[in-house]
């Protein structure tokens, strides 16, 4: 049963249990983010299974090499493929329970899934971001029995799970009815009225029946008279049919005007009215206490574990410090001490670190500096010290020491939308031949530096999705009509794959090492004679192609890594260690490589002319090592 009005949810019953614990420190996870119509359908062959065993009874085989392009050989082909990928594709929580083993084999330790909520039946918003029924789960995913079943089989095989929410908007659930802004379509010529913010309220005509047609009244009128436009018209549960609940002034025009892209909508995603005040002072709106009712009910229902909340740049300060103060009172009632809150703010390193600190969010989503630097210092395009740099924030928390923001902030490389990147989205192995030699580089980089690692699914198959559309970087990982490499009917659940088993191994080291999880974290100066030492840099418009080392120190123990940013030839360099922890003649053994034959060496620090202490190594071409003492 799937309830109608929040007055019908059973929190007594809901609770009267035991959950499964949160993780004493959020660093030590490793979060695999994924869309989920875009993972799996069940319907693989050729994988393993949750426990390890072959999988041969699917009807779709494994991705070769040869399938590359498989869907490109006619024009209809590729234009079948593309249309493809513009709306659902297929992936179901039952085929993402069917491959918890693939993460935890990976390393995986939490899942982050895009929304599963019920969508508007009139649109294909696969990824999960038009919400219809805030209580229930889209068809298209399967049922709410299937996502407890989810998380329990991930709890059992140690994977917690992070659900994506919404707060800010639902679905495209009304029409206007707008009397101003009359606009000329480039196109077609037509003039129409365009409901865009100017700080008034437009007008509705009503909401959105099952066909997208107005005619749905726009009011509460209770039950059982609502039980007319019952599951698909309208928007559920009953209490989002007042119209107070929504702000009412049009889509968003110029995204980075106050207060306009607080109260506009999302396009056709109607913004949701949270309250009014300044954040000491903020007066939460029925719909915001709605909303905690809603999440509390999933977090209940489920046993989930985290939320990744989105467009929080978008929502009052205040209205997101309610929502945070609401969830974790809650989760600390039902035994869940650190449930996860991870804020999606936009707009800058500053204005997230202030969001962050003035709500009460436990991490911040690295949406722009962070991908950005990850990507372009290992390919050569950025000084490793933009990265490095980003975690040691003295100046943003006003503290003469430095502060390192470990479990602050989620780290991420390939992700589903790369607003960053503008109307040109590319996958980091997209493009030139040698991004995918260096891939093992950076996801080691990604996760063996500070933050919370998070790998987008695919990446750690080479994906290399590219184009003027999200939907390019959206493959469908389990085949189907859209799948990866431009190609049709086969899948990418691989444990064979060389960034798969390199990343399996790093994460393995990662989890042994808690050097590599919570330890301080310093750019290491390099030279080449062992006189001269300084930090790399990328000269004149030429990829930098050089050794990058980094220290990661924990209670006196100094791990090393480093990469080389040349996809073709071997570098080499001596490479500052910590002086206080290392004498004349101490040693450091290889404990990974992306050359194996590394692996087990020793080498040994030598004092520099400076006193300093040093040791030289040779890093394979677009190699990867870690070194411990």
């Amino acid at each position: 049963m799937v309830e109608r009005s929040l007055k019908e949810l059973d929190f007594d019953a809901l609770t009267a249990r035991e959950f499964y614990p949160s993780p004493s420190a959020w660093e030590d996870q490793v979060l695999y983010f994924l869309m989920l119509d875009r993972f799996s359908d069940g319907r693989e062959r050729d994988f393993r299974d949750n426990d390890g065993g072959w999988v041969t009874h699917g009807t779709t085989p494994r991705f070769e090499p040869s399938d590359a392009e498989n869907a490109m050989e006619t024009s209809d082909s590729r234009k079948r493929w593309r249309e493809a990928g513009a709306g659902w594709v297929g992936g179901t929580l039952r085929g993402l329970q069917s491959k918890i083993g693939y993460m935890k084999r990976l390393g995986v330790t939490a899942v982050w899934i895009s929304p599963v909520f019920k969508q508007v039946a009139f649109q294909e918003t696969y990824h999960g971001y038009g919400i219809q029924n805030f209580l229930d789960i889209d068809p298209h995913f399967g049922t709410r029995r299937d996502l407890k079943d989810l998380v329990r089989t991930a709890h059992e095989h140690g994977i917690r799970v992070i659900l994506d929410i919404i707060l800010n908007h639902a679905g495209n659930i009304f029409q206007y009815n707008p009397d101003r802004h009359w606009t000329k379509d480039p196109e077609t010529g037509r003039w129409y009225v365009d409901p865009r913010w100017d700080g008034g309220r437009y007008a509705v005509k009503g909401f959105n029946d099952r066909h997208g047609n107005p005619d749905v009244p726009f009011m509460e009128v209770g039950l059982p008279g609502a039980e007319a436009f019952w599951p698909d018209d309208a928007v559920w549960p009953l209490e989002f049919q007042n119209p107070e609940f929504y702000t009412r002034k049009g889509r968003i025009h110029s995204w980075d005007w106050d207060p306009e892209f607080y109260q506009g909508d999302f396009f056709d995603l109607k913004d949701i009215h949270l309250g009014t005040g300044e954040i000491d002072r903020y007066v939460p709106s029925p719909a915001l206490k709605a909303l905690c009712l809603v999440y509390r009910f999933w977090i209940a229902y489920a046993d989930l574990d985290g939320f990744r909340v989105d467009t929080v740049k978008h929502m009052d300060p205040g209205a997101v410090r309610f929502f945070t103060s609401a969830i974790h009172e809650f989760t600390q009632s039902i035994g869940k001490e650190n449930f996860y809150l991870i804020g999606e703010i936009t707009g800058g390193r500053r204005h997230a670190f202030r969001v962050q600190e003035e709500t009460g969010l436990d991490a911040a989503l690295g949406i722009a500096d962070i991908p950005d630097k990850l990507e372009f210092l290992v390919k050569g395009y950025r000084n490793p010290s933009d990265y490095f740099t980003l975690f040691r924030n003295s100046l943003l928390v006003q503290k003469e020491s430095h502060v390192w923001f470990r479990n602050r902030v989620v780290t991420v490389l390939d992700d589903h939308d790369q607003v960053r990147k503008g109307n040109q989205k590319a996958r980091f192995c997209a493009g030139d031949p040698a991004w995918r030699k260096l891939l093992q580089a950076v996801l080691g980089l990604n996760t063996t530096t500070l933050g919370i690692p998070c790998i987008y699914y695919g990446t750690e198959q080479g994906f290399d999705g590219a184009g003027g559309n999200d939907r390019y970087i959206r493959e469908a990982m389990f085949g189907g009509e859209f799948g990866p490499f431009r190609s049709r009917g086969r899948h990418g659940f691989d444990e064979s794959a060389p960034a798969y088993r390199a990343l399996a191994d790093i994460l393995e080291i990662r989890r042994r090492k808690i050097v590599l999880r919570r330890g301080r974290q310093y750019l290491r100066q390099i030279s080449g004679d062992g006189l001269q030492f300084g930090f790399p840099v990328r000269t004149g418009e030429d990829r930098m192609r050089s050794v990058v080392a980094w220290s990661r120190i924990f209670n006196d123990r100094e791990m090393v890594v480093a990469l080389n940013t040349d996809a073709d030839e071997p570098r080499s360099a001596w490479i500052i260690v910590d002086g206080g922890l290392h004498s004349e003649g101490d040693f450091l053994k290889c404990i990974y490589s992306t050359d194996r034959k590394q692996v087990g060496q020793t080498v040994v620090v030598r004092k520099t002319v400076t006193g300093a202490a040093a040791f030289f190594f040779v890093v394979p071409p677009a190699g990867f090592v870690i070194l411990e003492d």
